[in-house]
């Protein structure tokens, strides 16, 4: 059967020229074999010439998209290569985009950002952040507390009451200071240590009370454990209340002020001239408003009347001051709880806390500065300072031990009053009694 199209002779089949078949030696190229013709319009042969040069008549593109023949005019033929579904591909219409990609509805494709998942993880990594940071912070502060005083030396004391008592006491310890410092502080060079000032701050459910004892309060110095020997010794009879610290420390001191009053002492702070002058640069000075102007050329003082701010040098010559005063040591004492409520409020200031350029420092001075009791932990010292804020914003209150006298310049406590205050106190009620 001859399977060739009609119009074609054997001598069609078998010649050389621009007919090629197999076994041709032709130039036509091999490509014109396999590839198909493409047409843009219907083409008319050439007279004499078989139909379309003797090729099978092929389908031609309309519009560049399907073909004319068979499916009319608008019918579009797609073989599967315009859209990419001959290789499976993904995206709309199996399209898989890139950024190379012509087409601009995918030019730049990129995934919607998940904004649930991210705020999420946001929060994880904030969240966790705060704690590394508190933890550390903690465990840099605790390392930094001095434990140096062993309350349980002190013998035959009083059972504990309601709230917490806190022994606060402020030494004239010169120790790490320089001789340049010690000239420009005003502290002199005497050895060893004695205490310019002590205050019981109890707190509570009904606020915070501060009770300043003047450092020549007329006491009995009873029995005690020595500090060092562990001995039994005493009684030293009566003598001033700062002489208690001076023989042997804090825990005579405690053993004392818990002898002459029965209130039950919990913690100790105690800090020295050169550390509360730190801690007050640390915050940027305090903020004091002063009725009257005094000075005093043995602290050093210098203050006019008014608004102003203090100063490290400053604050501890207004704390130390008491040769300008009439009412000389009670004087000092308000003074002193006066100065050492501002110190907490501004410390606990917003611009403090949270700015961690000055927030750092003043915990390491202050940390750096303070000597408590062994069982003393962060959260105790924080519940003192926020007592302390708390008397400054008229929470709580602030007083002398009630005075009744004095005997060969020695203050004598009113011994009625005091009973009322412990009383008071120990069951953490309100303080009714007022001090001088």
């Amino acid at each position: 059967m001859n399977d060739w199209p009609d119009a074609w002779s054997d001598d069609n089949r078998n010649n050389g020229g621009n007919r090629y078949g197999r076994g041709s030696a032709g130039a036509q190229p091999e490509s014109a074999r396999v590839m198909r013709q493409v047409r843009r319009g219907p083409t008319t042969p050439g007279p004499g010439a078989p139909p379309y040069r003797g090729v099978p008549r092929q389908p031609t593109y309309d519009d560049g998209r399907g073909y004319d023949d068979g499916y009319g005019p608008g019918q579009d033929y797609d073989s599967g290569y315009n859209t990419g579904q001959v290789y499976g591909g993904g995206g709309r219409d199996g399209f898989v985009p890139n950024d190379n990609d012509p087409d601009p509805d995918y030019q730049g494709y990129r995934p919607r950002p998940n904004w649930r998942r991210r705020i999420k993880w946001t929060a994880i990594t904030l969240v966790t952040l705060l704690v590394v940071v508190s933890v550390g912070t903690y465990f840099w502060a605790d390392s930094k507390l001095h434990r140096d005083v062993d309350l349980s030396k002190v013998i035959d004391r009083p059972e504990t009451g309601e709230g917490t008592n806190y022994l606060i006491v402020g030494s004239d310890s010169r120790a790490g200071m320089s001789a340049e410092e010690k000239k420009k502080l005003h502290t002199g060079s005497a050895e060893g240590k004695r205490t310019d000032s002590m205050m019981i701050l109890h707190t509570g459910d009904n606020g915070p009370t501060l009770i300043s004892l003047p450092r020549d309060s007329n006491v009995t110095i009873p029995t005690f454990r020595g500090s060092e020997s562990g001995k039994i010794k005493g009684p030293l009879g009566t003598n001033k209340l700062n002489a208690a610290y001076a023989f042997d420390g804090p825990t005579l001191l405690v053993r004392t002020i818990e002898y002459n009053t029965g209130l039950h002492i919990d913690h100790y702070v105690e800090i020295g001239f050169g550390g509360f002058a730190k801690i007050v640069d640390s915050v940027g000075g305090v903020e004091m408003t002063l009725d009257q102007g005094f000075k005093d050329k043995y602290s050093g003082a210098d203050f006019k009347k008014g608004k102003q701010t203090l100063n490290g040098e400053q604050a501890l010559a207004f704390v130390r001051t008491r040769h300008a005063f009439a009412a000389s040591d009670l004087q000092r004492t308000k003074n002193q709880q006066k100065f050492l409520s501002a110190l907490a409020h501004q410390v606990a200031t917003p611009s403090t806390v949270l700015n961690p350029f000055k927030f750092y420092p003043t915990m390491g001075a202050g940390l750096d500065s303070l000597v408590v009791d062994k069982d003393m932990s962060l959260w105790d010292l924080a519940q003192m300072f926020w007592a302390m804020k708390g008397v400054t914003g008229g929470d709580g209150k602030s007083m002398n031990m009630p005075i009744s006298g004095s005997s060969g310049g020695n203050l004598v406590w009113d011994k009625a009053k005091v009973k009322t205050l412990v009383d008071e106190l120990k069951n953490d009620e309100t303080v009714t009694v007022s001090g001088n």
